[in-house]
């Protein structure tokens, strides 16, 4: 029965009539436990990760964009360990992947396996099923995981790092997630790199003006969502994200965040940007709005300057394994300063 949906589900989105599924669902399971139960998210890693893993001194986790392509990022990310040569050969990598409600029957998965309406894993919210866990729930348990001393006993850098919609993931994990904690425990430093998102999470309502500085948004009569979350802290926060914004800002400002920005990143029509008014109310393109949300974390006493990478439009796997992106990684030598 679970074969026969699934070949329906695919012939419809085949002929362009029903929602987009995955061509591929990671081998792996990261266990996601919460006091209601427990689910289970799909990852990909380059070695067995359940086993130890004595000779491991890093672990870059890669996210991501809204296709839920899991596959193709961690193959981007294998090949960005391979360029960054020896800096990158005590690396685990790992791609975990968020599914949508409509993955589980066209893959004719089981009932354990979260998954949420299409697009709201980027934000952070909880999942249809099969318990309500959110993306950053998860990014928790694949921490702890790795804070393990015994399958990780040599372990001193884990890189958080998502492009696209996983950039958004990352940022607002960068804001709210608590998984750090158990890394830090025992002297694991943690950095996120944060590439293309199509929006940020701002702490205050002011957003940019056209001709440069910040102001309290003038549309906001006509928007008013601007400033809900996953764009802002009026609002609409998911069950996972706790504090305040003033308390959130303080923490993100002492974690280690990489921006990387496609210089040619530029075009206002790409399919995959944000182009609600919340988006829009924070610049015209990836490019624009990563540049003026480095500018506000600076005229807040932020330390932020954005890496921008020439010639790259909105392409993971270019954006990683740039220079600046296999130094955000993999502290590779060779990344001119911002």
């Amino acid at each position: 029965m679970r074969r026969l949906v699934a070949l329906l589900l695919a012939a419809c989105w085949i002929g362009g009539a029903g929602p987009r599924t995955v061509r591929a669902v990671g081998d792996g399971r990261v266990v996601v436990a919460m006091p209601l139960g427990r689910g289970d998210i799909p990852i990909y890693a380059s070695a067995d990760w359940r086993q130890p893993q004595p000779a491991i001194t890093r672990a870059v986790l890669v996210i991501h964009g809204l296709n839920r392509d899991a596959d193709r990022y961690f193959a981007d990310a294998q090949k960005a360990r391979v360029a960054a040569g020896p800096s990158g050969a005590t690396s685990l990598m790992l791609a975990p992947q968020f599914l949508a409600d409509q993955d589980i029957a066209a893959n004719a998965l089981g009932p354990e396996m979260l998954h949420w309406a299409t697009n709201d894993w980027s934000a952070g919210k909880p999942a249809h099923g099969p318990i309500p866990a959110s993306a950053f729930d998860a990014l928790d348990a694949i921490l702890a995981r790795l804070a393990d001393r015994a399958l990780f006993p040599k372990l001193t850098e884990v890189v958080v790092a998502g492009h696209s919609a996983g950039g958004q993931v990352v940022q607002r994990y960068a804001v709210a997630g608590r998984g750090e904690a158990a890394l830090t425990s025992v002297g694991v430093h943690v950095r996120y790199v944060v590439a293309n998102p199509s929006s940020y999470v701002y702490f205050t309502p002011d957003r940019p003006l056209p001709g440069g500085g910040f102001a309290p948004f003038a549309g906001a009569a006509a928007c008013p969502a601007f400033d809900q979350w996953k764009y802002g802290f009026a609002g609409g926060m998911p069950p996972y994200v706790q504090g305040t914004a003033a308390s959130l800002e303080q923490r993100y400002a002492m974690r280690d965040v990489v921006i990387l920005l496609g210089g040619a990143d530029d075009d206002p029509h790409l399919k995959v940007l944000d182009k609600s008014c919340s988006g829009e109310a924070e610049g015209t393109d990836h490019l624009s709005r990563g540049l003026a949300y480095a500018a506000y974390l600076r005229g807040r006493g932020h330390s932020a300057a954005p890496f921008v990478i020439p010639g790259v439009a909105h392409n993971g796997g270019r954006m990683f394994g740039s220079a600046c992106g296999l130094a955000a990684l993999f502290d590779r030598p060779g990344c001119p300063p911002p």
